[in-house]
């Protein structure tokens, strides 16, 4: 909910499909102090739900371009 993304403080630009996989991502990062090597998992599914969710978001518009050249 938009309370639990205020509170984890996820600012207006992530608040995404995927949000809900960044708030445990960044708290494990504050809490290895962001290394590198840490948070590898969370870091995955994070970055391949951003990576489908931008799939699905071009699928999409090709599409409704396609939609629009048959007009």
């Amino acid at each position: 909910s938009q309370e639990e993304l205020r509170s984890a403080r996820i600012d207006l630009a992530s608040r995404d499909f995927c949000a809900h996989l960044l708030v445990p991502l960044n708290e494990c990062r504050r809490k290895s102090l962001y290394m590198p090597w840490a948070c590898g998992a969370q870091r995955h599914a994070y970055e391949k739900c951003e990576y489908f969710d931008y799939k699905k978001r071009v699928a999409a518009k090709e599409k409704e371009n396609d939609a629009k050249e048959k007009k």
